[in-house]
């Protein structure tokens, strides 16, 4: 079986990413949960978790991602994303590492993209805005360093929105789900409280984007940067109507002054084809399936 490393495994991503390698959406493998407490910014602790764990394959999915927090505090998001990222390539490096390593990015590296430019492929020029997003650049460029100079088998993943049961309720989904949960349950008066919620984002469900890193691990290029995405536009307003219809309420959508950060990017989707070519890899889960996963979710917890 292929010793597949995961780093942050216990977050929203990495749980769905052991979920399905225990199902066996990974093939042959063996997951090695990145130790908890052990940071990466620590270069002699990496090196003692490579020594223990031996990996022959590399997920990369631990950052520093909540992009207000990377405003607050950029200087720890460039620790954890970058030189995190290259204590964990050059332990793999000193350790004879030939296996595959994929780096999960972001689809937030392209900033603003006028409306001419969509949908996204990952030939678009990045031009990150945001600290977190600068850092997912310059972690891409250390991998993609080691690919040329050392003959690395790494590529990169530069997923797009992804949702689904598990995620922070800090993100906009989860969010507006649990409200509309409250109201079905009587906890809430029939007024859901929003931001800019006019906007369209590409939205593709947690699972489907496990799919895609089990894809390009198995038939993805080597060196190759690949967008991952539903090639879909989805109005956040429709979503929150979806949810509405799902739970079987009616309400009233104000907008909320505090949450009103009015996003200078109006429109986005991203184009998967290249991924799809090399990989075979296509979206399983449809609309519905997600925003009733993510409402069970709310209600449970």
């Amino acid at each position: 079986m292929i010793r597949l490393l995961v780093t942050g495994a216990s977050g929203f991503v990495g749980r769905h990413v052991a979920a399905a390698v225990a199902a066996g959406g990974f093939g042959e493998t063996r997951l090695l949960a990145w130790p908890a407490g052990v940071d990466l910014r620590d270069a002699a602790a990496v090196a003692a978790v490579l020594d223990e764990l031996r990996p022959e394959q590399v997920l990369h999915l631990a950052a520093q991602s909540f992009v207000p927090r990377a405003f607050e505090d950029p200087t720890e998001t460039f620790a954890v994303n970058v030189q995190g990222t290259v204590h964990l390539l050059d332990g793999l490096r000193r350790r004879g590492f030939r296996g595959r390593f994929l780096y999960a990015s972001s689809g937030d590296v392209y900033g603003l993209v006028p409306e001419t430019g969509l949908p996204v492929g990952p030939a678009h020029p990045t031009a990150p805005r945001n600290p977190y997003a600068a850092s997912k650049v310059a972690a891409e460029q250390a991998c993609l360093a080691f690919h040329r100079a050392e003959g690395f088998d790494a590529l990169i993943a530069r997923p797009f929105n992804h949702v689904g049961p598990g995620q922070d309720a800090r993100f906009v989904l989860p969010a507006l789900a649990r409200q509309v949960v409250d109201i079905a349950a009587g906890r809430q008066a029939p007024i859901i409280e929003a931001g800019d919620i006019d906007t369209t984002r590409d939205f593709l469900d947690v699972r489907d984007v496990v799919g895609a890193y089990a894809a390009m691990l198995r038939a993805g290029q080597a060196g190759a940067t690949y967008v991952v995405a539903s090639g879909i536009e989805r109005r956040i307003r429709d979503l929150l109507a979806r949810l509405c219809v799902l739970a079987g309420v009616e309400v009233e959508v104000r907008q909320d002054p505090t949450k009103l950060r009015p996003a200078e990017q109006r429109r986005m989707a991203g184009d998967a084809t290249a991924l799809r070519a090399d990989t075979g890899w296509a979206p399983r889960f449809d609309l519905d399936t997600t925003l009733s996963d993510i409402l069970e979710h709310a209600r449970s917890h």
